[in-house]
Formats: structure tokens, sequence, C-alpha cells
């Protein structure tokens, strides 16, 4: 992980998340889908955790989803986050049926909530995937 000049830590991408990486320089969101299974696979990997198979193909996800779990944080776990409390950790299920863990900031959504991508920007071009109320 390095930081942003935000102060921010951002993940360093590898020779398995470079092309998610890449994509956020395009606010897409993408994602691995397995060829064995046809299951969606996050967070990028080598293999897939569902059946084995190291087939993964890259596709663009919509990005729109519903929150499934909300936990609200009124104090910032980094200082370059102290401008953004409060903050939610989310658990979003996206419409194409896979979960992941996010954030939304702001005011504190509920669970059930109707969301969808937000994105930060980043010093190099790439951006922090992120949710917001739809």
């Amino acid at each position: 992980m390095t930081a942003t000049d935000s102060g921010i830590p951002v993940p360093e991408p590898s020779a398995v998340s470079a092309p998610f990486w890449a994509a956020t320089r395009e606010r897409e969101l993408h994602m691995q889908r397995c060829a064995g299974c046809a299951r969606l696979v996050w967070y990028p990997r080598f293999a897939c955790p569902h059946c084995g198979h190291d087939e993964l193909r890259w596709e663009r996800l919509s990005g729109r989803g519903v929150l499934y779990a909300v936990s609200v944080h009124h104090r910032p776990a980094l200082p370059a986050l102290a401008d953004k409390v409060p903050y939610s950790v989310v658990l979003v299920d996206l419409e194409e049926g896979v979960r992941i863990m996010s954030n939304v900031f702001g005011p504190p959504p509920a669970v059930g909530a109707v969301v969808r991508l937000a994105w930060t920007p980043l010093p190099d071009g790439r951006n922090l995937p992120a949710f917001e109320s739809a």
C-alpha cells in the first residue's frame, strides 16, 4: 500500500488486480467471471474460489445494488478521513449477483437502500469505488 497526497492508503496494482485498477481510470467497475462455473469473483484472484478453475475473464458491471449491511464510523480510521466522518463501511449486493465491500460517504444509509457507484479520484488518475444513494 502507498499513501496518496491526501494520506489515504491505496493498494498498488498487482499482476492479478491491474485490469481492475485500469478500469477505474475510466470510472468503470470490472470483476472477474469464472469460465468454469460462471460465477463472479471478487476480489481479483488467479483462480476461482468457488470451483478452482483458473480461467477468469474480466467484465464490466453496472455498479447498481442494494445495501446488505452498514457500519457507521463516527471517528476516522485515518487522519486523512477526518473530514469525511461520518462515513459508512458497507456490503453491497450488486444487481449482477455478487457482494462487494466499500464505503458510503455522507449521511449514513439504511440496510436495503438502493445505491449506485460513485468514485473518489486519486492523484495518479485511478479512482476508488464507493457508493451513494441512487
